[in-house]
This record gives structure tokens, C-alpha cells and sequence, in this order.
């Protein structure tokens, strides 16, 4: 198993890709803490591995819950090898100009702040192992934004230039930093990410950017997590990879 004796931490864990990514790991020989704001949806997660996934309810933008899911990674595994900052938010497909103060403050702590202080955590917990890898899943919106989703598609452009700084200053520490650039994919925020119903006729209009024909789905990009986690990538940091059906060719 290409992740065994590893122990990693997976936010927003309860769907989506979070929850595949978390599986994977646990499939793969990972024990895992599911961290969620949803708690009662990493728990049911947790259910199904037994005592190699361990359940925790946390808001990523709040330090306190940011420690006390690192702490319990620690006190239940021994050691933290792998943060995937999966955890994010984003509004509505609409108009830059209607997007509410609090809405954009939100977005920005989930999104960006989050991985702030998962790093000021987790980090440390790194360095005692002598070694690290951290995932965070940013977006091609980072790279290839698009109107109507403004103030989400610069949080996803902030999490690839930070994950590119930290791999260059973490990398004395041999601690490793990636990132994930998925396309629109088929989780609970695709609506959100359409801004219209999800019909047949309104993915078609999406997919027709797409090259691979489809959007993403959580298992491709719990596949590239697992590459970017597994030690056969120990010479790969500060990549945005793009898990994106050639969206940005």
C-alpha cells in the first residue's frame, strides 16, 4: 500500500473531493483524520474504516479548531505526514459587484486563511518527522479565471502562488508543497459554480470547454492526490497540477 505507517489529514472530508480523497488514503494504507465543519458527515465516513479514520468537526478558518485537528492527528496517530487542504467555499456564478462584504471575508478565510493556519500547525509536527508533504487543492479559476466567480477565482490564484513560496522555503525542511487545479467538477457546489440549474443543457454549455468532454470527478482528483502523497513524487514541489480534462491547454 503506497501510503501505509503515513498519517494525513484531509479537510472538508465529509463529500465531494475531500471525502474521496480521504477514502483513498485510507485505502491506500493511511490513517487518516477527516476534518469537516459537517461533523456528523465525517463521522459516517469514519464509520466505514474502523479505527484508521478518525472523525473531527472543524472550522478551517478558525485557529482553535485548526490546532485541536492537528492535535488530534497527533494524540491519535503519533505524528502528522500529509495535510490536504481540500476545505473551501465559494459564491454564487454572479456579478463581482453583488457579492456581499461578509460573503467575500468568508471565502477568503476558508479558502486562503485556512491553509495559513494549517501550516503555522502542522508544520512543526512535520519537522519532528524529519519530513512532509502538503496538498492544497486550488483551482484552474487561478489560472484560467472566467466572469462571474471573481472573488473566488482570486483566493484559488492566491493558493497557487502560496503553494509555490512555501515549497521554495519549506524545502530545507524536506517538507513538500503541491497543489491540485481541478475543473468544475460534479460536487455539492456545482451549482453554485454554474450559477444556473444543473440541467443536461447547462453542464453541456461547461463541458463544451472541456476537452476530455466531462467535468471532473472526485476520484480524479483523489487520484492525483495520492500521486502528489505518495513517496514515488518525492522530487516534485511547488507544482499546481491540472486535473482539468485539458480545460487550460
Amino acid at each position: 500500500m503506497k501510503l501505509e505507517h503515513k498519517v494525513a489529514i484531509v479537510t472538508g472530508a465529509a463529500s465531494g473531493f475531500g471525502r474521496a480523497i480521504a477514502e483513498r488514503f485510507a485505502l491506500e494504507g493511511a490513517r487518516v483524520v477527516a476534518a469537516d465543519l459537517n461533523g456528523e458527515g465525517v463521522r459516517e465516513l469514519a464509520a466505514g474504516f474502523g479505527d484508521n479514520v478518525v472523525a473531527v468537526a472543524c472550522d478551517v478558518s478558525r485557529k482553535d479548531d485548526v490546532d485541536a485537528m492537528v492535535r488530534v492527528a497527533t494524540e491519535a496517530f503519533g505524528g502528522l505526514d500529509i495535510v490536504v487542504n481540500n476545505a473551501g467555499i465559494t459564491h454564487r456564478n454572479q456579478p463581482l459587484l453583488d457579492v456581499g462584504e461578509a460573503e467575500f471575508d468568508r471565502i477568503y478565510a476558508v479558502n486562503v486563511k485556512s491553509i495559513y493556519l494549517t501550516t503555522l500547525a502542522a508544520v512543526p509536527k512535520m519537522e519532528r518527522r524529519g519530513a512532509g508533504t502538503i496538498i492544497n487543492i486550488a483551482s484552474t479559476a487561478g489560472i484560467r479565471p472566467r466572469p462571474g466567480l471573481t472573488w473566488y477565482n482570486c483566493t484559488k490564484g492566491a493558493v497557487i502562488t502560496l503553494t509555490k513560496s512555501m515549497a521554495v522555503e519549506l524545502a530545507p525542511k524536506n517538507i513538500r508543497v503541491n497543489a491540485i487545479n481541478p475543473v468544475i467538477g460534479e460536487t455539492g457546489m456545482l451549482t453554485q459554480f454554474m450559477g444556473m440549474p444543473d440541467t443536461p443543457e447547462n453542464r453541456a454549455k461547461f463541458i463544451a470547454g472541456i476537452p476530455l468532454g466531462r467535468m471532473s470527478q472526485p476520484h480524479d482528483i483523489a487520484n492525483a492526490a495520492l500521486f502528489l502523497a505518495d513517496p514515488a513524487s518525492s522530487f516534485i514541489t511547488g507544482v499546481a497540477l491540472d486535473v482539468d480534462g485539458g480545460r487550460c491547454i
